[in-house]
């Protein structure tokens, strides 16, 4: 498992960023085990401080549930794990639009060069 961090933004919320995303993509299944806390950083190459403090949000946002006999798993809630997944679908289409309106294309201008690199990709 490859971890990459910048120095934009503090490590523990890359990491919650990069686990979230595991999450979603189905690498930590619904209801799976997660790696331990020491292991997980040993991997990163980061203070498990830094990795409790990225689990713990990973438990604030719903994606993560703590027991103390099965150490932490991933929510078995798939409406949870699909919510985000879509708000971070909504997130990434909002993000293209700003960068077309930055350029000084309108909306129809956006549908259209989805639609072009949409059928590049076919």
């Amino acid at each position: 498992m490859e971890w990459s961090f910048s120095d934009d933004r503090p490590i523990w919320q890359q990491l919650t960023e990069q686990i979230t995303l595991r999450i979603l993509k189905g690498e930590y299944p619904a209801g799976s085990r997660l790696p331990a806390v020491r292991e997980l950083a040993a991997q990163a190459g980061v203070n498990p401080n830094t990795m409790q403090r990225a689990m713990a949000q990973l438990e604030q946002n719903g994606l993560a549930v703590s027991s103390r006999t099965a150490g932490r798993t991933v929510t078995d809630d798939i409406t949870v794990i699909q919510q985000v997944r879509r708000e971070r679908a909504h997130e990434a289409v909002a993000q293209y639009l700003n960068i077309i309106r930055e350029l000084g294309y309108c909306q129809a201008d956006a549908i259209t060069f989805l639609k072009e690199v949409l059928q590049q990709h076919e």
